[in-house]
């Protein structure tokens, strides 16, 4: 392990040379051969590194998920150093593809923006509409399962809905409920509402024929059943698709403000600096959007272990 770390510190230390030389006058835009061949024997070597670092596997808990922790740290942080020297080495015009240093340094200068925009489409757009579309999903499902022709009606419908584009969802709801943001929280609705009917209809089924059984003998009836036993079975189907939504509700409401929307939010700037060649705001909102999305993510998942540390694929 030591030997490991070791050829880690190496290779950060290496890549910290490598940033601060390719910004020198005269390296910028104009790297040579030289310094490619570094940055190659920099890329074999950190390979190694991250390979080795992957491949070990502490006996304490803590120190395990540090290392599971540390490989994608490791991995990510090493793709953005070669994004860097290879932009700024080889002179690649910021209209084609920005630095991260630039992109980080336009994302500072620009907070303000971003910060509206942030409230725009993640606070008033994605929320109420994942909100609303996870909610109408799970009381329809519970709806689906106690009345069987509704269950049979819905899931093909369900499976219908899914495959629709958002572009085509879309421009719909911006004539329905106008250019704010409730037309965008409507397609997050559309588009979280189905998989999360999928999925707690399947889930609702996944409680096995000896617990049945049992809640049964027990003289249960359908909800008590429902409440002390199929729901709890079907919370990780739940939890799924509360992930999944996590996500489809950012990309249906910034893909939503690209037909209609008040000068503000992320879908519109990414639109509007588009046109106007504005690489680094552009890579600068989707950056906002990706940081979003992932806590939004890592919330759900939080949650969904704190519900679910019983299933077995919690258990050590």
């Amino acid at each position: 392990m030591t030997a490991t770390l070791l050829l880690l510190a190496a290779v950060f230390a290496g890549a910290a040379a490598a940033l601060g030389h390719v910004h020198r006058p005269g390296v910028a835009g104009e790297a040579g051969l030289a310094f490619w061949l570094a940055t190659a024997g920099l890329w074999l070597l950190a390979t190694v590194a991250v390979s080795r670092l992957a491949r070990l596997e502490p006996r304490a808990p803590a120190a395990r998920r540090v290392v599971d922790a540390a490989v994608p740290l490791a991995f990510g942080a090493f793709l953005f150093f070669l994004w860097e020297v290879i932009v700024v080495g080889a002179g690649v015009p910021a209209v084609l593809m920005p630095a991260p240093s630039a992109i980080a340094a336009k994302f500072v200068a620009s907070l303000p923006t971003l910060g509206a925009d942030f409230v725009q489409t993640f606070v008033k757009s994605v929320l109420s509409g994942y909100a609303i579309g996870c909610t109408a999903g799970f009381l329809t499902a519970i709806v689906a399962d106690r009345v069987p022709f509704l269950k049979r009606g819905l899931l093909p419908l369900g499976n219908f809905v899914s495959a629709l584009p958002v572009v085509g969802i879309a421009p719909i709801m911006v004539m329905w409920f106008g250019f704010d943001w409730p037309s965008k929280a409507a397609v997050v609705v559309v588009m979280t509402f189905f998989p999360m009917l999928v999925n707690t209809v399947a889930g609702l089924s996944a409680a096995g024929p000896l617990e049945r059984d049992l809640m049964r003998s027990y003289a249960a009836g359908y909800w008590t059943t429902l409440l002390k036993l199929r729901l709890p079975a079907a919370l990780p189907f739940v939890f799924n698709a509360l992930k999944i939504n996590s996500t489809l509700a950012l990309i249906g409401a910034i893909v939503a403000e690209f037909f209609g929307t008040p000068v503000v939010g992320m879908g519109f700037r990414i639109s509007i600096e588009v046109a106007r060649l504005a690489l680094d705001m552009v890579w600068a909102e989707i950056a906002l959007a990706a940081i979003a999305g992932s806590l939004f993510y890592a919330l759900v998942a939080l949650a969904e272990r704190g519900a679910t540390f019983w299933h077995p694929s919690y258990r050590q």
